[in-house]
């Protein structure tokens, strides 16, 4: 865990400027899983961060602090969106990367979906995108610098025989596209967009029971760790030539059935 000086509660926005040089990041989806990895791998390297999810400060998996803010809300919430990012231009004067990971995966028969499921994927997977990534992006253009990451998932691309979860088709690979869609439109503005659409991860979302299961989706028969989509996090902010990519994170299996 990463571990600061408390210095304020989950809301509050004191004015204060990031350290000389360090690069300003905001992460949703933060308090477990790819979205704690992505914040706590961000501190380690220097950056500021602004982390978010429903109901982060409770999750208590990281701790507020000079360089550490957390935002508790929905990020499907354009109130939260804005606080989010208002949060980082008031604490630490710019923002350099948004990190789009909050996400939900209902797996069902597609004729089984229900009104609600539908708009949970969408206020989630879409509106968590959108809102916070407008706000981003126009501040990036300001900035006339800025890359915005999504996470997506490898069933986006290859969908899998006896794994329902067309919503995450429909929700997710509207991300996939509208990464290629941004990347030609800011590109001017000197502000990236890329994804990284994982297979299935080694995270708490899974229960142990269903790993062997799990592993047979992919040629490489294993499950990505949260460390490597981190991995793969970090390196797109060390390379500035990449823009509109989409990395497939998933041993393979984007490259169809085995």
């Amino acid at each position: 865990m990463y571990s600061g000086k408390r210095s304020e509660s989950s809301a509050t926005l004191s004015g204060l400027d990031s350290p000389v040089g360090a690069k300003v990041a905001i992460v949703t989806g933060a308090s477990r899983g790819i979205g704690h990895g992505i914040a706590e791998r961000l501190l380690e390297i220097g950056y500021c961060v602004v982390a978010n999810s429903r109901h982060i400060t409770a999750a208590d998996t990281l701790e507020a602090g000079d360089r550490l803010k957390l935002i508790d809300g929905d990020i499907g919430s354009p109130y939260v969106a804005k606080l989010v990012v208002d949060s980082a231009i008031h604490n630490f004067g710019r923002l350099d990367l948004l990190v789009n990971n909050a996400g939900v995966f209902i797996p069902k028969p597609f004729a089984e979906y229900t009104v609600e499921d539908f708009r949970i994927a969408t206020d989630t997977n879409l509106g968590g995108f959108l809102y916070v990534s407008q706000l981003a992006a126009s501040q990036m253009r300001l900035q006339k610098s800025g890359h915005i990451i999504s996470i997506t998932s490898s069933i986006v691309a290859q969908p899998v025989a006896g794994l329902t979860a067309s919503f995450i088709n429909l929700t997710k690979g509207g991300l996939e596209s509208v990464t290629r869609a941004l990347a030609v439109e800011f590109a001017r503005d000197g502000v990236r967009f890329n994804t990284v659409s994982p297979g299935v991860v080694n995270t708490p979302m899974h229960q142990v029971e269903t790993h062997e299961f799990l592993k047979q989706l992919g040629p490489l028969n294993r499950l990505a760790e949260i460390a490597e989509v981190v991995d793969w996090v970090e390196f797109l902010e060390t390379a500035p030539f990449l823009n509109g990519e989409v990395i497939h994170l998933d041993g393979g299996a984007h490259a169809g059935k085995r």
